[in-house]
């Protein structure tokens, strides 16, 4: 059943277009309360990254759930993965994140956990759609829900983060420096990492609700490499406006992406004999990553782009590591949702165990060259589905010759197709990339 309102990864677009309103916020907060309460109510709890339109869509999403008979526990700034940890120990039935993840502060979104602090599932997200189709009408006075502030919720989350590394394991001997986005990780980001000995440079971690992902973060990592050769820093850790994206930093200010990360988290895994099956990527995953999986004999699937196709294909195959190139990387050993903190652990620990620099650990992978062109559309159609495309994809995979990959993928999110190719050779991929653009631009144009 398509879905009206919740995208793949919840419910995004520009502060003050619907729906990104208030008045679609109230009545999200009562149609996810009326589906989710359950004879006593119950509770649900909201945090948010630190954008400016985050305090008004609290205040409206609590009111609808106040309407609806739930009580509502507010977090304040915290990652998105934090609040999925919460959402469990503190027993909620759902938890509520506002944040458009890594897009500017002029957009929002609202995604939604279950109780056990994964994605919620498909059949609930129909019930809550279905629910805003009706008239909003609020329970009488004695059954409206209550709300109030969760005292030491950063102090949970760093003790959580520090727990799934060993015990014994101390970044003292780590100098780093960790680029918060001014985004939702501003003070917990760089407190998990002193709280483990680690000599920590902050930056990005001043956000005043209109900075959140401007210049900086795992989408703007510049200044990230430029403050790790400055500092002569042993690494870098970057991450995204909401917590659950991670890009590094190697300590001759080389980027680390999220195939790279994942990589050395698998093979640590796999050298300690607890990656317990494979490792699920995407179809945007490097085929040097396949490639270098495949030398040590680890099994390998591609799920749709998506974090929540990743979480899919794990559960399917019932394996524990899971990610995107583009940094959201699951273990599922350690939690139940991309963590952009908890994975930095993971890679550290190895640094750390290993005694090898991040370099080091990432050069048992080689990246295949890869180009990515985002060809606009004035709306959205099936470009790919076109015969000129379709031709032109056929002849780019008899130029590659079976040494490279060529992938046509609409965006989820915005109206433009994504034309994606690889291979051997960086000349031979920009050449066929560049073809099969032309030819998607000229459908495209009519």
């Amino acid at each position: 059943m398509a879905r009206k309102y919740f995208g793949t990864d919840g419910i995004r677009g520009k502060v003050g277009t619907f729906p990104i309103t208030p008045e679609f916020m109230l009545k999200l907060g009562w149609a996810a309360g009326k589906v989710l309460a359950g004879d006593d109510g119950g509770k649900v709890i909201i945090g948010k990254d630190t954008r400016i339109s985050g305090y008004m869509f609290e205040s409206a999403l609590e009111a609808g759930l106040s309407s609806a008979g739930l009580d509502t526990y507010l977090l304040g700034p915290m990652p998105t993965p934090a609040v999925a940890y919460l959402t469990r120990t503190l027993h909620a039935r759902a938890g509520i994140v506002i944040s458009a993840s890594h897009n500017p502060y002029y957009d929002n979104g609202i995604k939604f956990f279950s109780a056990d602090g994964t994605k919620l599932p498909d059949d609930v997200e129909h019930a809550i759609e279905a629910q805003l189709d009706k008239d909003m009408i609020c329970n009488d006075s004695a059954q409206l829900g209550k709300a109030m502030r969760v005292k030491d919720v950063e102090g949970r989350y760093i003790e959580f983060c520090k727990s799934t590394i060993p015990y014994a394991t101390s970044l003292k001997s780590l100098k780093i420096v960790i680029d918060c986005a001014h985004g939702a990780t501003y003070w917990v980001g760089p407190s998990v990492l002193r709280e483990l000995g680690a000599d920590v440079i902050a930056i990005g971690n001043r956000p005043d609700g209109l900075n959140i992902n401007d210049g900086f973060g795992s989408t703007r990592p510049e200044k990230l490499q430029q403050a790790v050769l400055e500092e002569k820093a042993d690494l870098g850790v970057a991450l995204d406006g909401d917590g659950d994206r991670l890009i590094m930093v190697d300590h001759e200010g080389n980027l680390v992406d999220g195939d790279e990360l994942l990589y050395i988290i698998a093979m640590d895994r796999h050298s300690r004999g607890e990656l317990n099956g494979g490792v699920v990527g995407t179809l945007m995953t490097n085929l040097g990553f396949e490639h270098a999986l495949d030398k040590n004999t680890i099994p390998f699937k591609r799920a749709a782009v998506g974090d929540r196709y990743v979480m899919e294909q794990l559960l399917k195959e019932d394996w524990i590591l899971g990610g995107e190139s583009s940094g959201h990387i699951i273990c599922l050993d350690r939690t139940t949702t991309g963590d952009g903190m908890v994975s930095a652990l993971q890679v550290l620990a190895a640094v750390v165990d290993t005694g090898k620099t991040l370099k080091e650990l990432r050069s048992g992978m080689s990246k295949y060259p890869q180009t990515l062109i985002n060809v606009t559309m004035t709306e959205r159609m099936e470009v790919c589905e076109q015969k000129p495309v379709k031709e032109a994809v056929k002849e780019a995979e008899i130029q590659l010759n079976g040494s490279g990959r060529v992938l046509l993928r609409p965006s989820g999110t915005e109206p433009l197709i994504r034309v994606m190719v690889e291979g051997q050779d960086a000349s031979q991929v920009q050449t066929v990339a560049d073809g099969i653009a032309e030819v998607v631009r000229q459908v495209v144009s009519g």
